[in-house]
């Protein structure tokens, strides 16, 4: 048999599984026991691959179907030590890193601009004169300042002096001269620093404007480069048809690619099965080696694939399924009413209905509380719940209650407790009770995916207690101190939370479940009309 790295589709057996007619839904998935199969088998060429590699990467296997059995191909997203041919594993759809080929010659060009701005930036005439005029502008600060409070000071001495009686013709003229010549020496003094912070601006200019100039020349030259290598990735659907990424992503909210487009497993895998004749069976994306310190990625768990980059593609290439609904499979949605009165009333949402409208007409909560109230002339929804979470939603039936919950929220009064069950158990947990604090942001190309940045996320609280444990899963109460889109499920899952995913969460976590086990059980809240203190608990069904 051949060696694991000389071939492309390696050969596996079938065992007891049946085979699937349909590709899974790879932005919502349980891995199939053959790609979980192919997955061992092919770790050990894997770990060997980013034996030296400080971060982790993304990995795939794709489960194929051909006129000699069943096999499963494997990829990397992007680039492993600059190389995206590694034996063994899909080549690129298209490779733009032969050394002298035209990319990494455009690429050079690139680099030696690179170069060059900073060699300039880094000028040490440059750097004296930006020191010299920060400096000077900081001292005219301070100069200007005291001369202004003198300038009040004698002013007001002044005032006091012909406040305190009649002066004489001399006197009077006296204080003149005096405010006067502050004047005069002030304007001088704030002239001076003008002129000399004019003079080391102009030198300054002299040495940026070639700068502005090479970086208005390296972006032209980047953004061409990456149309020409857009325009050359040109990836196969189900149907046989080619379409290149500049085409495909025109009409998207973007208009162009991102980025590494074309460059995840997902397009790789499926554009080599339809150029080599075969038929997708299953697939699913992992992540192998250390975690990143910003993406919520841990050794060996599967994730779903993005959205910025491969949505667009991925509609492409595979067929498109229609999605199961409550309502397209004609179910009633039950959304029980815990409390109701004139002016609000709160529901027990259940775990996979809409909180709002999404991009479709299915069912929400927003809805069915509009079905129930017609008239009512407010917003209804004054907060949300992830489609996945159940739990207790408050609804405004006036345009006054809402705006008075609304407000509540947002100077957050509300008090909140879910209760979770985790993925692990209460050993995996360092600590029985504590407070989570880090901040998310929402990355543009995946959203809703949130990611944990401390430059640009915004501030995102949560106290946690340990309650025990149900199943071997930790059961803990969490307490929301901000409202952050998915701020509980991130701050479960992420290495420096509780590194512990809420079970059945299919964005963060990695044990697929029935369901995701979190569940909104208590609100505290003031009556927006009465001002009562309302309080309102029901327990989980898990």
């Amino acid at each position: 048999m051949k060696d694991w790295k000389d071939i492309v589709v390696h050969p596996m057996a079938q065992g007891d599984c049946e085979i699937p007619s349909q590709m899974n839904d790879l932005f919502s998935y349980e891995p199939h026991a053959l790609c979980l199969a192919a997955r061992d088998e092919a770790l050990p060429y894997i770990n060997e691959l980013i034996l030296d590699e400080k971060e982790g990467k993304m990995f795939g296997v794709l489960i194929v179907e051909s006129a000699d059995g069943l096999g499963y191909l494997a990829a990397y997203s992007g680039q492993i030590r600059g190389r995206s041919d590694w034996p063994g594993f899909v080549p690129a759809v298209y490779d733009y890193l032969q050394p002298d080929g035209y990319f990494k010659t455009n690429e050079a060009e690139i680099t030696a601009l690179n170069r060059d701005i900073e060699s300039r930036q880094q000028n040490p005439e440059r750097l004296e004169t930006s020191k010299l005029l920060a400096d000077l502008k900081r001292e005219y600060v301070d100069v200007a300042t005291e001369l202004n409070y003198q300038n009040l000071k004698a002013k007001v001495q002044r005032h006091e002096l012909r406040a305190a009686g009649p002066l004489t013709q001399e006197q009077e003229d006296d204080l003149i001269r005096e405010s006067q010549f502050l004047k005069a020496e002030t304007h001088r003094i704030k002239k001076g620093y003008n002129e000399r912070i004019e003079a080391l601006q102009a030198k300054m200019e002299m040495f940026d404007e070639p700068i502005r100039e090479l970086k208005a020349e390296r972006r032209k030259k980047s953004d061409a480069l990456q149309h020409w290598l857009f325009e050359r990735f040109e990836v196969l659907n189900s149907e046989g048809e080619s379409k290149n990424l500049i085409d495909i992503f025109k009409d998207t909210s973007l208009g162009r690619p991102p980025s590494g487009a074309g460059e995840c497993c997902e397009p790789k895998l499926l554009h080599y099965a339809y150029k080599n004749g075969l038929r997708p069976v299953q697939m699913a994306m992992f992540w192998v080696g250390a975690s990143p310190n910003l993406e919520i990625r841990h050794n060996g768990r599967f994730y779903p694939a993005c959205r910025g980059k491969c949505l667009p593609i991925l509609r492409w290439m595979m067929p498109e399924k229609k999605e199961k609904t409550a309502e397209s499979e004609g179910k009633l949605v039950e959304l029980p009413t815990i409390y109701e009165d004139d002016a609000i009333a709160v529901v027990n949402k259940p775990f996979g209905l809409l909180s709002v409208p999404g991009v479709s007409d299915y069912y929400s909560v927003w809805s069915i509380v509009r079905e129930r109230y017609p008239d009512a002339d407010s917003p209804l929804t004054v907060h949300r719940l992830d489609q996945p979470t159940s739990g207790l939603l408050l609804i405004g039936k006036t345009k006054e209650a809402a705006v008075e919950l609304q407000r509540q929220f947002a100077e957050r009064e509300v008090r909140k407790r879910y209760i979770a069950l985790l993925e692990q158990p209460m050993s995996a947990l360092a600590d029985t009770k504590g407070v989570i604090d880090l901040p998310l942001y929402s990355l543009p190309l995946n959203r809703p995916y949130q990611s944990v940045d401390f430059e640009n996320g915004k501030k995102a609280v949560t106290e946690y207690e340990v309650l025990g444990e149900t199943d071997g899963h930790a059961r803990v109460a969490l307490y929301p101190k901000t409202g952050r889109t998915h701020q509980l499920r991130v701050h479960c899952a992420h290495l420096k939370g509780l590194n512990n995913p809420v079970l059945g969460d299919n964005l963060y976590g990695n044990m697929p479940s029935r369901r995701m086990f979190l569940h909104a059980e208590s609100l505290w809240f003031r009556h927006p009309t009465t001002g009562e203190e309302m309080h309102f608990c029901v327990p989980p069904e898990f």
